[in-house]
């Protein structure tokens, strides 16, 4: 398949200018994608803009990175239904520089390649120039009526809040930023979500009355779950890229809780696999739905690709720890970290040291946490053999836990049942 086959075929390709196909067949094309450096960190969202990049690369075209060190501070209106709040320079360009770090993991930056990836922050071209040179130089191009037509205008004009000039000329500095790399870098192509294509359009305006140029461009779509919630969000907010942020264990269970219908559709989007091996996964998942054959190699491939293998194994064996009896010398094997980070959102209760020094009857225990409403359920439970402390079955002759049992010194993991998990934590 060519590029644009490949990518049409993956669910990629939204909005497409004519001449785009044509552009790509004909000569090794150079192409961007603008990545903004609102956080210290990209997040999943940010995976479908980067994919493109590398598709494009492994065709051998020639990718760059925009980081938005000047847009950042401006702020986009697409999509947004208020003005957000603009950064200070300082933390902006910490985020760039952090942003930059997580780019340079999935593209090919030997300058020694002719499609070399390069980074590029539109704050260096745009640092010196002057408000009076940007309205005669870039504002003449482009009319009043063109920019009031754009979606992402009218939309925020409707709005109660309005929208500020400083959002309003967006478009024109993005639009800008495509003619500085066609002028500059010979960069003819620019990729984006569809939320973009507005922006987009601009660019490519601007490089045809300016430079009496022709530029090109495509949308992808915005990614959407099934149920309706927002990709990339859980509970606890944005799945970031980076470990710190969301761990990898996390960012595993992301991929794995996906359900049949995202799945479908994700393993296409969000993996390098090839056709045949993608409809291969297709065929044995309608077979067998149950045994989530798509989810796991969705988490794979995304575990693999954004953190290590040895990361992917490692939550795949964490994984068990929840949902496998055998693993009690794996649980003693993890570092405090990890054990936190597999043990997120299991219900925590704290008792004091002091309380276990000595040893605390099995019983007590059980029902002064509240694991248990009596003695008698705690008691009938334990005597069937339903209650793990450390994944290790509690047999009646156990009657006391001590500091022997606790985990790190001080973590006590208690199962109830098949299902039922409890993080006691030991305080001083």
């Amino acid at each position: 398949m060519t590029l644009m086959e490949e990518l049409q075929w993956r669910g990629l390709i939204q909005d497409i200018m004519p001449g785009t196909i044509e552009q790509l067949n004909k000569e090794m094309t150079a192409a961007y994608i603008g990545f903004d450096p609102t956080a210290d960190s990209l997040h999943i969202g940010s995976l479908v803009p980067i994919l493109l990049l590398v598709h494009l690369q492994k065709a051998g075209h020639k990718p760059f990175a925009l980081v938005g060190g000047a847009t950042g501070m401006v702020g986009d209106p697409s999509g947004k239904s208020e003005e957000r709040n603009l950064l200070s320079e300082d933390v902006l360009q910490h985020n760039v520089r952090c942003v930059k770090k997580q780019l340079e993991k999935f593209l090919d930056f030997d300058a020694t390649n002719p499609n070399a990836a390069e980074m590029v922050n539109n704050y260096d071209w745009f640092k010196d120039m002057t408000f009076l040179q940007f309205i005669r130089d870039v504002g003449k191009y482009i009319t009043v009526n063109y920019m009031m037509s754009k979606d992402s205008v009218k939309k925020r004009l409707e709005n109660e809040s309005g929208m500020s000039f400083t959002e309003f000329t967006y478009q024109l500095v993005q639009g800008y930023d495509f003619y500085w790399l066609y002028t500059h870098k010979n960069c003819k192509l620019q990729m984006g979500g569809s939320d973009q294509w507005g922006n987009i359009v601009t660019g490519t305006e601007i490089i045809r009355k300016k430079a009496g140029g022709e530029a090109f461009a495509f949308t992808c779509p915005l990614i959407t779950k099934a149920d309706g919630g927002k990709f990339g969000k859980t509970e606890k907010g944005n799945v970031w890229l980076d470990p710190q942020k969301t761990s990898p264990y996390q960012f595993y269970q992301f991929w794995l809780n996906a359900s049949d219908e995202d799945a479908t559709k994700w393993i296409k989007i969000f993996t390098l696999l090839p056709k045949a091996t993608i409809e291969s996964l297709l065929e044995e998942h309608a077979k067998a739905p149950h045994e989530r054959i798509l989810q796991k190699k969705l988490a794979e491939s995304l575990t693999t690709f954004v953190h290590s293998k040895a990361d992917y194994d490692f939550a795949v064996q964490a994984s068990e720890i929840l949902f496998n009896n055998e693993t009690a010398t794996l649980l003693e094997s993890l570092n405090e970290q990890q054990l936190l980070q597999v043990l997120e959102g299991v219900p925590t209760i704290q008792i004091l040291k002091s309380q276990i020094i000595n040893g605390y009857d099995i019983l007590n225990l059980l029902t002064e946490t509240n694991i248990f409403t009596s003695k008698s359920e705690a008691r009938k439970m334990w005597q069937n053999g339903g209650i793990r402390i450390n994944k290790k079955k509690i047999e009646t002759n156990f009657t006391h836990v001590t500091v022997n049992e606790l985990l790190q010194g001080k973590y006590l993991l208690v199962q109830k049942g098949k299902k039922n998990y409890y993080l006691i934590i030991v305080k001083d």
